[in-house]
């Protein structure tokens, strides 16, 4: 299977738990931990759960931008700190984290690429012409689509080569990075 069609069959994966009842966390890490080997156990999907609707319906971050990074992190996410101790120990977290390449850069891509495309990362933005007709149709055909593009980015950041990606330039960020 190449990489396109193994992103595909995870997107495809993640719009069908919509449908089976997952919100939009759970849609994007059922998928990813059904049809990647992270090495982590399957059940580990269910942390997603309190994520749905911005966090339990709070509407904060999106529910499917969550899933798509708990997913990526269980490929690529740090299991333990860099060795060493004191200073020496923190310059390499701080390399880890913000260098070229760096985790942040890989993770970053995320929230901006779905922004770029929906405009809006917060859940109460992206669905506010729906804020008094939560359960509608229309609502869920558009989160539905949401959540399938979440799910292919986690894909492709899964997917691709970490390196290549963990040193693209910072999109928009907390703290202004630029390359």
């Amino acid at each position: 299977m190449t990489k396109e069609e193994k992103i595909e069959e995870i997107r495809q994966r993640a719009r069908k738990n919509f449908s089976q009842g997952y919100n939009c966390a759970e849609c994007v890490t059922e998928a990813v931990f059904s049809l990647v080997d992270t090495g982590m156990s399957p059940e580990v999907k269910k942390l997603a759960t309190g994520f749905g609707g911005g966090v339990g319906l709070y509407g904060d971050t999106c529910g499917a931008l969550i899933g798509a990074v708990m997913a990526v992190s269980a490929v690529h996410g740090r299991s333990s700190l860099p060795e060493g101790e004191g200073k020496e120990a923190l310059l390499k977290g701080k390399e880890q984290l913000y260098g070229k390449p760096g985790l942040y850069r890989l993770f970053n891509q995320i929230p901006n690429r779905l922004k770029e495309k929906y405009g809006n990362t917060a859940c109460r933005d992206l669905t506010s012409k729906w804020h008094t007709s939560w359960l509608c149709r229309d609502h869920a055909l558009y989160c539905r689509e949401v959540i399938t593009d979440a799910a292919g980015i986690a894909a492709d950041l899964i997917l691709s080569d970490k390196n290549e990606l963990a040193s693209k330039p910072f999109g928009d960020n907390v703290e202004n990075l630029k390359d």
